[in-house]
């Protein structure tokens, strides 16, 4: 499991520094002891602080997850950096972006952290706890208590401005420091003669109590445990005896009373009781603490001690317990690799590997193979090759020329099987700058991250979890890739209708649309080259024909104006250049004209209309088509994929929809009776500019249905 350690030490990184500072700090060496003790058993730790930069840290770390997926979780031992209530900063954010966490939740923090809050429930519940009064300001009245009276700050911890004050001019002076120092009200509380006795107590229904230790003073100073002792400033030391030499009868109260104050508190997973034992053997709670100190030779961990929890055993008990409480199971439920139900070890391999999956990512966009660089294309061939071969695909090869487009199959072959199809080209023009991959909280970016590296990724996770389960070889399957989708599958084409022929059903591996869609249809687009000619004219000089650059304009007005969205028509020029002479107007120019058409019968006549409005007569022109990708048309009833894709989305709550686009794929290749889906790819942006990125999750979330869909078509 992943497990990240939040904790506050020294970052400052909040928007505004002001108000009231947090002076209690955990200790680096502790931060360390508990990464590796997480280590040790078997977690994914890292530490991180707990400021405003949290959030973003935390999402990259443990990005979303899925239904059935071993969620990350906190091990909260943060203590805030400024404000009030600071003990539930950190568990208040990790309540609102909803990932779990280790010991209590907000509401239990501010109540054990407000010491006169604390006392009033304990009142409530008819918990022993000693006489006090609350001086609001400096002149506040004489609280009607005996001296000796413990002075504190009433919203601190560690032993904070703790103090035993024996004269009214005592206790003035040292809430006057507690005013100055701390800014907030003063607790003043019946001091109790006798030992102190702390009890440690871990889980939830039921909650354990550890054996109560007692701390022992010494002959030298207070019989109170102040900041000074607990930081080694003092001079003397604090030695905890564990269990605390007490009867059997004073034990067992003493850790009633403690659990009783746990529940009364609403605590969660862990928190020490500190109290106090009178010369009569009666106990009084003092305070609640809801982050126990984890130091080394503290109470709290001298008590799990006695019960066979070292520190490594504890910090992963305390996980445990964690878990216990949002998932019903001392662990979150094991859903790995020797699972029966194939689905579900499927689902476990892919999730389990999520960083993997990100590093091949990030492996991919580092390889440059733009559809204009025939060596990065071989190189990219090769890994593939090896990558198939790993799995053990073959290559098939009447489907495969070794240059534009190559074929691999399972041993059960594509024949009335899958065949997916999918790019191996970056079709990125020549004069974008190159793009690093990096990693956002919710996007992957990377030179062709979506529409070529991640679908890549994807389909080689997909095939290793089935390998994994033994269901690939099982599965009647082709994997086709081709290497010029920046040229319009010109050169591929050919093969990859002969292929598809083949094949019972299709899946073509352009990305997903933002919003979780597929695509069940795509418009065709054709390219032209529309070229005007005519009289090199002199600026200036009248002429009664117009240039050939106003003239060529207004033509492509004229083309422009042939768009009809109800008719799912797009006319638009791409590109315009001119060739003059020095001095001279335009006598050339030439436009590229991309259309966007539902039909070929409806681009025909949008051609048509086009010729017709260039007409005869001067300039000289030429309307040449350079491309044509047909459209790729709605399946008809019984050949719909999207369905069985929805299903297996449904099966692991996993948003899924369809729709078309305008932009074409190599899916208007296929006869409209071939059952085909498109786009079903990770969800990505911006495709073919220098922002390209793949929306991190659906990374995962695309790898497993793919995954079940073909262990859906697996055959014995």
């Amino acid at each position: 499991m992943k497990v990240a350690v939040v904790y506050n030490r020294e970052s400052q990184s909040v928007i505004n520094l002001f108000g009231l500072p947090n002076r209690e700090k955990i200790g680096r060496k502790t931060i360390n002891r508990v990464v590796a003790a997480l280590k040790k058993g078997g977690h994914q730790p890292i530490a991180l602080e707990g400021d405003k930069d949290l959030v973003d840290r935390l999402e990259e770390f443990m990005p979303r997850v899925l239904k059935g997926e071993r969620p990350g979780l906190v091990f909260n031992v943060s203590y805030g950096i400024q404000g009030q209530a600071r003990y539930t900063h950190v568990p208040s954010i990790l309540e609102m972006v909803g990932i779990p966490y280790v010991a209590s939740g907000p509401l239990a923090h501010s109540l054990a952290l407000d010491k006169v809050v604390t006392k009033m429930i304990l009142r409530q519940n008819d918990l022993p706890t000693p006489d006090f009064a609350v001086l609001q300001t400096p002149d506040s009245p004489i609280p009607e208590l005996q001296y000796p009276i413990i002075v504190k700050p009433k919203n601190e911890a560690v032993s904070f401005g703790l103090r035993i004050v024996n004269t009214e001019e005592e206790l003035r002076e040292a809430a006057e420091v507690i005013f100055d120092k701390f800014g907030q009200a003063v607790l003043a509380e019946q001091y109790i003669e006798g030992r102190e006795i702390n009890v440690g107590l871990l889980g939830n229904n039921p909650v354990e109590a550890f054996p109560p230790v007692e701390l022992s003073f010494g002959t030298d100073g207070p019989r109170i445990y102040t900041y000074e002792d607990k930081t080694g400033k003092s001079g003397r030391a604090i030695t905890p005896i564990c269990p605390a030499p007490v009867s059997e009868e004073l034990k067992a109260k003493a850790q009633k009373i403690a659990k009783e104050a746990y529940a009364a508190l609403g605590i969660s997973d862990c928190a020490r009781v500190d109290m106090r034992l009178d010369k009569d053997g009666k106990l009084y709670i003092l305070e609640v603490n809801s982050l126990p100190s984890l130091g080394e030779h503290g109470s709290y961990l001298v008590g799990a001690a006695e019960v066979g929890l070292d520190f490594e055993g504890f910090i992963n008990r305390l996980v445990e317990v964690a878990s216990a409480r949002y998932f019903g199971t001392p662990r979150p439920p094991n859903l790995n690799g020797k699972a029966k139900d194939p689905a579900a070890a499927t689902l476990s391999y892919i999730t389990e590997r999520r960083d993997r999956i990100e590093k091949r990512l990030k492996d991919w966009t580092s390889l440059r193979s733009r559809t204009f660089d025939p060596v990065g294309l071989e190189q990219a061939f090769s890994r593939t090759e090896e990558i198939f071969a790993e799995l053990g695909l073959t290559e098939r090869a009447e489907f495969s020329d070794g240059q534009f487009v190559n074929t691999w199959e399972t041993a059960k072959g594509l024949d009335d099987g899958v065949l997916i199809i999918g790019n191996l080209d970056v079709p990125i023009d020549v004069d974008i700058p190159p793009q690093a991959f990096r990693r956002e909280p919710e996007w992957l970016y990377g030179e062709g991250a979506g529409s070529s590296r991640a679908p890549l990724v994807m389909l080689e996770y997909a095939l290793r979890a089935l390998r994994a389960s033994r269901r690939l070889r099982n599965v009647p399957l082709g994997v086709l890739y081709y290497s010029d989708e920046g040229h319009h599958a010109r050169y591929s084409a050919k093969t990859i209708r002969a292929a598809a022929e083949r094949a019972r059903e299709v899946l073509v591996l352009r990305p997903g649309n933002v919003g979780d869609f597929v695509i069940t249809q795509r418009r065709g687009q054709r390219q032209y080259r529309f070229r005007a000619e005519g009289e090199s004219q002199r600026p200036g000089r009248y002429n009664r024909k117009p240039d050939v650059l106003r003239w060529s304009w207004s033509k492509l007005e004229e083309f422009a104006a042939l768009t009809s969205q109800s008719k799912r028509i797009s006319v638009s020029t791409v590109d315009l250049s001119t060739d003059r002479l020095p001095m001279r107007l335009p006598h050339r120019a030439t436009a590229k004209i991309m259309l966007t058409y539902p039909s070929v019968e409806a681009a025909d006549r949008v051609e048509a209309k086009m010729r017709a409005i260039v007409g005869k007569g001067d300039p000289k022109w030429e309307l040449e088509m350079l491309t044509d990708r047909p459209p790729f048309l709605k399946r008809p009833a019984g050949h719909d994929l999207a369905h069985d894709y929805k299903a297996v989305a449904a099966q692991w709550e996993i948003p899924l929809a369809a729709e078309g686009s305008v932009w074409p794929s190599v899916a208007g290749l296929l006869p409209v009776d071939k059952p085909c889906l498109c786009g079903i790819g990770p969800v990505a942006r911006d495709l073919r500019t220098p922002q390209e990125a793949v929306f991190r999750i659906s990374l995962v979330q695309r790898t497993i249905l793919l995954a079940g869909f073909l262990l859906s078509r697996c055959r014995k």
